[in-house]
């Protein structure tokens, strides 16, 4: 008789630890880790980004703006990919686009030292030369150490000597 109430007892035990793992399955803490291919938000690599920098680097921008403008369809997320696809933009004098391009990674990331730095120069290349100072002494302050900063402020300086023309050279 107690040999026939343990099995039962111990058959239900089973049954309880089966049916608990199957309808309520422990989630590791944070969200499953593991995505799978069928997932939208699953991306395999950084290939895009990766290609657009390198591109960039070689100053083919067009190409570049064609791999960050895939990089940021696929992670409309990426401040990498946003900033790299105004920089293109920049280089091939799509200002237009440039500029909704580092409004956006503004949006994600907020007013960095590189993207107001970018700006600058976006400014500068568009010959908004006291837009661009600004820009360039916003990144300044935030990081006074920044040697790209400098240079480029120094660029600027230099710039503004070179357009500035006496009043009686005016036609």
């Amino acid at each position: 008789m107690l040999c026939c109430w343990l099995a039962v007892g111990l058959g239900a035990c089973d049954y309880t630890t089966r049916e608990a793992a199957i309808v309520a399955p422990v989630d590791p803490p944070g969200g499953d880790p593991v995505q799978e291919p069928t997932d939208v938000k699953y991306y395999p690599s950084d290939e895009p980004v990766r290609l657009g920098l390198e591109h960039y680097n070689r100053g083919n921008y067009g190409i570049a703006q064609r791999y960050f403008k895939d990089a940021v369809e696929k992670s409309p997320k990426d401040v990498t990919a946003w900033v790299g696809l105004a920089a293109s933009y920049d280089k091939i004098r799509r200002f237009d686009l440039a500029d909704q391009a580092y409004a956006q990674a503004i949006r994600i990331g907020g007013e960095t030292v590189q993207i107001l730095n970018d700006q600058g120069y976006s400014l500068m290349l568009r010959g908004n030369l006291s837009g661009a100072r600004r820009k360039f002494e916003k990144a300044y302050s935030l990081d006074p150490g920044n040697p790209v900063i400098a240079n480029n402020l120094e660029l600027l300086n230099g710039s503004r000597k070179f357009i500035e023309r006496p009043p009686n050279n005016q036609p």
